[in-house]
């Protein structure tokens, strides 16, 4: 059985606390692996080593950092499907899901190439006589990341990626679930030329967490998980007087309108609702139809795309459309759920609950539900069940349907589906969540916007990778300059004007 260690100064090493826990293939429930836990004492080590490496590398011109972030999409690009398949044995995605996973983080190493031009500052000349004012944008020290299971390539490169080009070192703490692929990355990171100890992965546990929340040297936070484990962090770390942003659960509605293409609409809702079995902060998991007889139509739609979806192993290849849960217990928290919804009152029109897959019967797999008549109290409707299973809530009217989105706690993405501009257009300013969609499902911005959502999804001011990244990972310095010709002699006492 494979021993999982840490990557430390530049190496793959050994864990010393003693404590491990199991990693499974989802696909079949067998232990494949022990990722050992980091004590206190180790990832205080680890934060120690990166503070040593840092100030050489903030100290390093942006290009040359950029040029490392080139030859690391190089290498992400070389070893794409190694990667991949490392991720779809522990994570259970699709080998296709599993390399979109590493390419929308490849994505955001590309932008991180761009470092010279983020990190320009500002230049006033002549702000009075004699007097040049500029700012600079200038490297926190040593920050972290703690980095969620479902994407387990994707998060940590935007975390890490803007975090390097900007000149910190990065202690990543990534999910103890699957955590093959952080090391993989640590290991091509430093193929790239990135110099030993700014990059430091320790696997842990939540001792792991508040080591990490506690250390006086670590300057900022990122985190992308549960809303309760999010609000944890946040309030922890601020009130460490670290610079903090944490990402949390989602409930994400999609409208239907009566004049959308019923056809696009069900495809997307498919695609979005049960791809990586429903295991992603983006995914749909409310479909609002507009008047009955929207909802029926798409349910026509829908029940026999649903039920001719294909669940299995990632080794089946394309004949799969999603796999696997991640845990045990992830899936008994989907069955409890959906038997609490048909309790409840809701209509189960695809029911999963039996499906088993022969060969596979101690596997993690749920089959595909689909909820119809659900409504705003039901526990299905409430909590983010993180599993395949899609809710159906009939509105009578857009303002109905828009008011489900706004009044729900969780405000991380939502979309609409229409061929209405007005609507449209109405839907995007007025709808109170972090990502919209116009005809688009799951609205995850390209690399160089910025992505976050709002309410309990969300906390801090800066969100994830695009602009917002490099301010979060850095700090504004003004410089006001003037040099001794013609000033005259003399104290001053005021407040300096600019004449």
């Amino acid at each position: 059985m494979q021993d999982i260690g840490h990557f430390i100064d530049g190496a793959l090493v050994a864990g010393a606390s003693g404590r491990t826990a199991d990693v499974f293939n989802p696909a079949t429930g067998e232990v494949q692996a022990k990722v050992a836990l980091a004590s206190k004492d180790e990832v205080d080590a680890a934060i120690a080593k990166a503070a040593a490496a840092q100030p050489a590398w903030g100290a390093t011109n942006p290009q040359k950092r950029a040029r490392v972030m080139m030859k690391f999409v190089a290498l992400l690009n070389r070893d794409m499907d190694k990667l991949a398949e490392a991720l779809s044995r522990e994570h259970g995605k699709t080998f296709v899901d599993a390399k979109g996973d590493v390419q929308r983080g490849l994505e955001v190493i590309e932008f991180c190439i761009g470092a010279p031009h983020l990190l320009k500052g500002e230049f006033t000349d002549s702000a009075g006589p004699g007097i040049d004012m500029y700012s600079l944008r200038q490297p926190l020290g040593v920050v972290a990341g703690i980095t969620p299971f479902n994407f387990p390539a994707m998060i940590p490169m935007w975390k890490m990626g803007p975090a390097l080009a900007c000149g910190n070192a990065f202690i990543l703490k990534p999910s103890e679930r699957d955590p093959s692929v952080p090391l993989m990355l640590a290991e091509l990171l430093k193929e790239a030329g990135l110099p030993d100890g700014l990059l430091q992965v320790v696997n842990g546990d939540k001792e792991a967490v508040d080591a990490i929340l506690d250390n006086e040297t670590i300057q900022a936070i990122g985190f992308v998980g549960s809303t309760p484990i999010a609000h944890y962090i946040y309030s922890r770390g601020c009130a460490n007087g670290k610079r903090v942003q944490c990402f949390g659960g989602a409930k994400n509605h999609m409208i239907i309108m009566p004049d959308a293409d019923m056809d696009q609409a069900a495809d997307a809702l498919v695609g979005a609702g049960y791809g990586a079995a429903g295991e992603r902060c983006m995914a749909i998991s409310v479909a609002v139809p507009v008047g009955d007889e929207t909802a029926d139509r798409l349910i026509e739609k829908l029940v026999p795309r649903v039920e001719a979806l294909k669940v299995g192993p990632y080794t089946a290849g394309d004949d799969v459309d999603f796999g696997p849960v991640v845990t045990a217990a992830a899936k008994q928290n989907i069955h409890r759920l959906v038997e609490t919804g048909v309790q409840q009152g809701a209509k189960l029109v695809v029911d999963g609950r039996d499906f088993s897959l022969q060969g596979y019967e101690d596997g993690f797999f749920v089959g595909a539900h689909l909820f119809d008549h659900v409504t705003p109290d039901m526990d299905i409707y409430k909590t983010e069940i993180f599993g395949p299973v899609l809710s159906t809530v009939r509105a009578k009217t857009y303002e109905e349907a828009i008011g489900l989105a706004m009044d729900h706690e969780y405000g991380n993405g939502t979309a609409i589906f229409t061929r209405d501009g007005d609507t449209a257009r109405d839907f995007a300013n007025r709808i109170n969540i972090g990502m919209v969609g116009v005809n688009v499902p799951i609205p995850v911005p390209l690399a160089y916007h910025t992505f976050g959502g709002w309410k309990k999804s969300g906390f801090g001011d800066l969100n994830q990778h695009g602009p917002d990244s490099f301010k979060f990972y850095t700090r504004t310095k003004t410089v006001t300059a003037r040099w001794p010709s013609g000033i005259k002699e003399g104290g001053e006492f005021s407040i300096p004007v600019m004449e």
